[in-house]
C-alpha cells in the first residue's frame, strides 16, 4: 500500500508552459519564468543515465546522405481543392508533415478539418478522421450538414492512442485528422487525458508515425483563455506547421493564419465565410472587411494592410470621448494595445493633442487583426478625426508607419496596396513623402513627411455631431 508520505514524495508539479517538473508548487516556474503555470501531476519515469556517452551494443549507425543528394528530390504537395487552405500552407500538404490547427471553441476548426479531409481523400484512398470528441453518428450529422458525407472520408471514433496509431499505420491514408489531440490517451503514461504528460506523449508518437509512414497528420487543438494552444508550449516547437483559425464566433468571416510553417512562409492569410453548410472561400478576400457606406463617418479611415502577398483593404474606426473618471480607458480591438499607447503619446507630443481626460477606442472592422506598422498612420488619423469630429476627404486611403519622432516612414509592398485601393475606386492617398513617386496614374498623392503634415487633411474646426 502506498502511504501518504510516499505519495507526497512522488507528487510533482509540472509547468504547463515548458513541462518542467518541480518538487513543490511555486508561483513562478524556475525553468521558463512563467507565472501561475505549475499544476499537480506525476511525470513519467525518466530513463537511466547509464551509457549516455556511447551508443548501445548492437545499434547500427543511420544512413548519412549529402545535402546535395536530398535537395534535388521533388516533394509533391497534396492540394485539397480549398484554395485559401492551400495558400496558407504554401501550396498544399507536405507528405509526412504534422500540422497543429488551433482556435477558439465554435470557430469552425472541426468543420474546416472535415472539409479538408474530404478534399484530400478519394473513394479508392479515403482520408482518415479520428474523432475523439464525437461519436461516429455525431460526426455523420456534421458531414451531412457540410455536404462531406461520402466514401472520401473514413471514420475512427477512438481515444486510445495505440488504436489511433495502429489505424493510421495499417491504412496509410494520404491525410489523417486527430480531433482533438487533447483527447488522445496513452494507458502507459500517468495523468488524465489532456494533461501535460498525455498531450506531449501523444504529439511525440504521432510525429514519429507521420515521419515513418509519410502520412500527413492534422491535429485539432484546444486553446486557453489567453488564446494559446492548450498544453506545454513545446508542442508548437515539435510540430511542423501551426495554424490558428480566428474570427468572431457570431461573425461572418474566419481568418486562417499561419504562425509557424517549416515548408513555406507564415505571412499568408486565408479568409473564409462561415455558412450553414460549412466554410466557404471569400469571393473577394481583399475587400471582405470593407463597408464603403461608413467611410464618411468622423473617425473612420480606410487603409490597406498586406498579409503576405495579399493586400487587404480594412476600415479603421476610432472614437474619443470625454470621461468623468480620473483614469481614462484605452481599448483596442484588432489592434495592439501597446501600439495604441505609443500613437497616443506621439499625437500628444508631436501634434499637441491631449487625451488625459478622454477614453479612446480603436477597432478594426470585421474582426481582422492588424499587426503590421503600415496601418499606424490610418489609426492616428482616425483618432484625430474623432477628436475633431471631422472626416478625411472622400475616396482617401492612408498608408504609413509612424515613428516616435512623428515622422512618416516607408512601408513595404506599396505598389500592391495602391493597386488594390485604386481597384476599389480610391482616388487619393496619404503616403510617406519618401514614396510619393509610387502613386499610380489617376491617383492623387498627399505626401506627408511627418504626422503634423498628415493631420492638416483633417480640419481642426469641429462641426456638429454626425
Amino acid at each position: 500500500m502506498v502511504t501518504a508520505a510516499a505519495r507526497l514524495l512522488r507528487t510533482r508539479y509540472l509547468c504547463s508552459a515548458c513541462g518542467e517538473a518541480s518538487p513543490k508548487w511555486q508561483g513562478r516556474c524556475p525553468s521558463c519564468g512563467e507565472w501561475n503555470s505549475l499544476v499537480e501531476g506525476e511525470p513519467p519515469p525518466r530513463p537511466g543515465r547509464a551509457g549516455l556517452g556511447s551508443p548501445r551494443d548492437g545499434v547500427r549507425p543511420s544512413v548519412v546522405l549529402g545535402l546535395d543528394a536530398v535537395a534535388g528530390e521533388d516533394v509533391r504537395r497534396r492540394t485539397c481543392g480549398i484554395g485559401e487552405w492551400d495558400r496558407v500552407l504554401g501550396g498544399g500538404l507536405v507528405p509526412g508533415a504534422l500540422i497543429l490547427l488551433g482556435g477558439d471553441p465554435g470557430v469552425g476548426k472541426s468543420t474546416l478539418a472535415l472539409q479538408v479531409a474530404r478534399g484530400v481523400g478519394s473513394a479508392a484512398s479515403p482520408a482518415l478522421y479520428c474523432a475523439g470528441e464525437e461519436s461516429a453518428a455525431q460526426l455523420g450529422m456534421r458531414a451531412m450538414r457540410t455536404r462531406c458525407a461520402g466514401p472520401e472520408v473514413a471514420v475512427l471514433a477512438e481515444t486510445d492512442l495505440d488504436a489511433l496509431l495502429a489505424g493510421i499505420e495499417s491504412r496509410r491514408p494520404l491525410l489523417a485528422v486527430v480531433d482533438s489531440v487533447q483527447t488522445a490517451y496513452d494507458t502507459a503514461v500517468p495523468g488524465a487525458p489532456g494533461s501535460i504528460s498525455q498531450v506531449r506523449t501523444a504529439v511525440t508518437r504521432l510525429l514519429l508515425c507521420a515521419k515513418a509512414t509519410g502520412v500527413t497528420i492534422v491535429l485539432v487543438g484546444h486553446v486557453t483563455k489567453e488564446g494559446a494552444i492548450a498544453g506545454p508550449r513545446t508542442l508548437e516547437h515539435m510540430v511542423d506547421v501551426v495554424l490558428y483559425l480566428e474570427g468572431e464566433r457570431h461573425g461572418e468571416y474566419r481568418l486562417l493564419r499561419g504562425v509557424k510553417n517549416r515548408f513555406g512562409t507564415t505571412d499568408e492569410l486565408g479568409i473564409f465565410t462561415m455558412r450553414d453548410t460549412g466554410m466557404e472561400e471569400a469571393e473577394a478576400p481583399g475587400r471582405a472587411f470593407l463597408d464603403e457606406g461608413s467611410l464618411g463617418v468622423p473617425g473612420n479611415v480606410l487603409t490597406v494592410s498586406c498579409e503576405g502577398a495579399r493586400p487587404l483593404a480594412v476600415e479603421v474606426q476610432a472614437l474619443s470621448v470625454e470621461t468623468p473618471y480620473p483614469v481614462p480607458r484605452r481599448t483596442a480591438s484588432g489592434f495592439d494595445l501597446g501600439r495604441l499607447h505609443l500613437l497616443l503619446a506621439v499625437l500628444q507630443r508631436r501634434a499637441g493633442m491631449h487625451f488625459g481626460k478622454s477614453d479612446v477606442y480603436v477597432n478594426a472592422v470585421g474582426g481582422v487583426r492588424l499587426a503590421e506598422p503600415a496601418v499606424d498612420l490610418a489609426v492616428a488619423l482616425a483618432i484625430a478625426a474623432s477628436v475633431r469630429n471631422r472626416s478625411l476627404p472622400p475616396g482617401c486611403v492612408a498608408i504609413g508607419e509612424v515613428g516616435l519622432g512623428g515622422e512618416i516612414r516607408r512601408v513595404r509592398r506599396l505598389d500592391q496596396r495602391l493597386a488594390e485601393a485604386q481597384a476599389l475606386g480610391i482616388t487619393s492617398a496619404i503616403l510617406p513623402a519618401s514614396q510619393a513617386s509610387s502613386v499610380p496614374a489617376g491617383m492623387r498623392c498627399h505626401a506627408a513627411a511627418s504626422l503634423s503634415e498628415a493631420l492638416r487633411l483633417v480640419p481642426a474646426t469641429p462641426s456638429s455631431a454626425a
